[in-house]
């Protein structure tokens, strides 16, 4: 997996279109590189998540093209590699597990990133409703000891509307999506098993899954 970030990183340096028209033919290697390894850690998780059997790489990976139309950056590619693993695919509703390839910027992690406001609030009541169940979740230490805390870059300065103001964990319910991370070492990837790594942190997620999935379910069935 080295050649994939090298040819990342080459690619940050020249982020332009003629550079990347004579690299093309390294580009679909190393497209082709990560979307094999990435199924096989697919068909891994499908033995601990039975929702994923059947899935294929392709519903869960985005094309390298960036949407320059609202942003100052007019850079035409993507410097990562990213695969979203959830039933349905990168475009689900569902909480799924995330892996993340860039040079300095390695990941895994996992959750529900910029649900729907509605979904957002049915998110939000869940976890106010069984505030000690998801507790339990994220401070398990095995859960907590990998992915020490939700990611608050994005909240609410307060609580929101219609939730009580004395609740005792106000962050949870400030929450714009509902994600945690881990870091990883560039080096990681040159792991003859690294797959085998990432299957079994992964496991890690199942029980909040569960959690911010049973929520959705309810959502969509009403």
């Amino acid at each position: 997996m080295s050649y994939i970030l090298d040819f990342l990183s080459d690619l940050t340096k020249n982020n332009n279109r003629e550079w990347f028209q004579v690299h093309k033919e390294d580009y679909e290697k190393a497209k082709n590189e990560f979307e094999d390894q990435i199924q096989l850690l697919i068909d891994k998780m499908t033995l601990y998540d039975p929702s994923l059997s059947g899935l294929e790489v392709k519903e869960c990976t985005w094309r390298i093209f960036r949407d320059v139309r609202f942003s100052y950056d007019k850079s035409p590619y993507k410097t990562h590699f990213g695969a979203f693993i959830t039933r349905g695919g990168k475009k689900s509703p569902y909480s799924g597990y995330y892996i993340h390839m860039e040079p300095g910027n390695c990941l895994m992690g996992g959750g529900i990133w910029c649900p729907d406001p509605k979904l957002l609030k049915a998110l939000r009541q869940s976890v106010c409703d069984h505030t000690d169940e998801f507790l339990s979740i994220l401070n398990d230490p095995a859960f907590h000891h990998f992915y020490p805390e939700l990611d608050t870059e994005d909240m609410l300065k307060t609580i929101p509307r219609n939730f009580p103001k004395d609740f005792p964990y106000p962050d949870l319910l400030k929450m714009k999506s509902y994600l945690v991370s881990h870091s990883l070492p560039d080096t990681f990837f040159d792991r003859k098993d690294w797959i085998e790594r990432v299957a079994k942190d992964f496991q890690l997620l199942v029980p909040f899954h569960h959690f911010m999935n049973h929520a959705v379910d309810l959502f969509y069935e009403k």
